[in-house]
């Protein structure tokens, strides 16, 4: 239970992050990584646009606000701004945790979409005031904790992806035979291109995966674009839309309750994203990337958006292909400011079959559950106290995903709390942990060099008169 979280120098261990790649294979890299992350949030505003029984129009205007705010959210992670951004290969998008809580204010009629945009800013603003807090917890966290979280997170995706791979859980023709065959064959593609591929077409192995994919739906029919004549060529995003901010106490109230849901999720991501980049995170880089989902929430709220956190698809697409430079997904950043812009780009992107994306999404998913193992691996599996401490902790995790209706008898405002497999995990692996095993001494010196390591890397950014930005070696 003593591993450390890496072994990197400082050094080597921002340079993974820093890394720059030639600016064609930032391009696809980048682009591969919006067409992960794009159905999974542009999904909230279509069912939070249809709860409140918009027009298609505003459904449409609420998809390009949710572009815009997933892009200015993920170049500053990207980037960093200040003490804002975790400065490593991040991707933002709308936080499906959020759906219930939204969905319940526009279904009750007395909290419009206003109301739901001001909860909306009223949680970044909750955020940005906890976060100083909740860092502390940063030493809760020591690697067979961390090992577990992340495993879970892998889990928790997995019935995405299967969900994705049989056509959608809502499609009429669920499991049919031309569903699983796409599925299969885009998850073919990749594999064969990781087994026989070089340099970077493995690197873009997903990518080429859904293109070839997309193709072969196409030929087969399966490709929706009726209504794409209707969309505009161009349209601007523009502040409070909809109106001034409204902000009504019991929205304002389960917003931030959902923030500190969405926070602990985050920290088990960023620990995750630590761990492949090979970046230890403490408190300080941790901070910076609670800052970051929190300002991009209290900007979503102002630009017609819903709270946004760092997408957990994205980080299994960093584990799958080994690419962790974080201008790949400043490049992300900018591909999805400019969909924003065009709704017809963005209308294509959206019309890629959910099939296809389950084909991807398997190997991408799986791989997180991958990346945690590997953590555990490091931990000594022989000791019965870590075994307990794995084996509740999974199991909690898989209550929200095994039996959905588990906690139906519960007060309908901790759904947003027992309904998270990964907030159960964590809140168990902690509790069970530090029952069982204690607080060790060699945690806290790990903690201590984290600390020491990341102001070095400070000192070293803040004497370094430009970082160099994304483009060619």
């Amino acid at each position: 239970m003593s591993s450390k979280r890496s072994d990197a120098p400082p050094n080597e261990a921002a340079c993974a992050a820093d890394q720059k790649l030639p600016l064609h294979e930032l391009v696809l890299t980048g682009l591969q990584h919006v067409l992960v992350m794009y159905a999974g949030s542009v999904a909230v505003a279509l069912i939070v646009g249809y709860a409140l029984e918009l027009p298609r129009s505003e459904i449409s205007y609420l998809i390009m606000a949710d572009l815009l705010c997933a892009g200015v959210g993920t170049l500053i992670q990207s980037l960093g701004v200040s003490m804002v951004g975790i400065r490593m290969p991040v991707v933002m998008g709308s936080s499906f945790v959020t759906v219930g809580p939204m969905v319940a204010m526009a279904s009750g009629g007395q909290i419009g979409i206003a109301g739901i945009f001001g909860a909306t800013f009223a949680s970044g603003v909750f955020g940005l005031l906890l976060v100083p807090y909740f860092t502390r917890l940063l030493k809760f966290f020591p690697p067979l904790v961390t090992g577990t979280v992340i495993t879970s997170i892998g889990l928790s995706l997995l019935p995405v992806g299967i969900k994705w791979a049989g056509g959608g859980a809502n499609a009429e023709n669920f499991g049919a035979p031309i569903h699983l065959g796409l599925a299969l064959f885009v998850l073919a593609v990749i594999l064969l291109i990781n087994r026989f591929g070089r340099g970077m077409w493995v690197n873009v192995s997903v990518l080429l995966g859904l293109g070839i994919g997309y193709i072969a739906a196409a030929l087969l029919g399966q490709v929706d674009l009726a209504g794409l004549d209707g969309r505009n060529w161009m349209e601007v995003v523009t502040p409070l839309h909809f109106g001034m901010l409204e902000f009504p106490i019991s929205g304002v109230l389960a917003m931030c309750i959902i923030m500190v849901v969405t926070l602990v999720e985050s920290t088990g991501m960023f620990l995750a994203l630590g761990e492949m980049v090979g970046k230890p995170v403490d408190r300080r880089r941790l901070s910076r990337g609670l800052y970051g989902d929190g300002a991009a929430t209290l900007i979503s709220g102002v630009f017609n958006g819903f709270p946004h956190t760092s997408f957990s698809q994205n980080i299994g697409l960093v584990g799958m292909t080994g690419v962790t430079s974080r201008y790949v997904t400043v490049v992300s950043g900018v591909i999805l400011l400019l969909l924003s812009l065009f709704p017809k780009a963005a209308f294509v992107v959206a019309s890629i079959p959910k099939p296809v994306l389950g084909g991807a999404g398997l190997v991408m998913f799986g791989m997180v559950a991958a990346a945690g193992l590997n953590i555990l691996s490091k931990t000594d599996l022989s000791q019965r106290n870590n075994q307990l401490v794995i084996a509740v902790s999974l199991g909690c995790g898989m209550i929200p995903l095994a039996a959905p209706d588990f906690f139906a008898a519960l007060p309908q405002w901790t759904a947003p709390i027992v309904h998270s497999g990964i907030l159960l995990t964590s809140v168990a692996a902690v509790i069970t942990n530090r029952a069982l095993n204690g607080r060790t001494d060699d945690i806290d010196a790990a903690a201590e060099r984290a600390e020491l390591e990341s102001a070095a890397e400070d000192q070293a950014e803040a004497t370094t008169p430009e970082h160099g930005s994304p483009g060619p070696r």
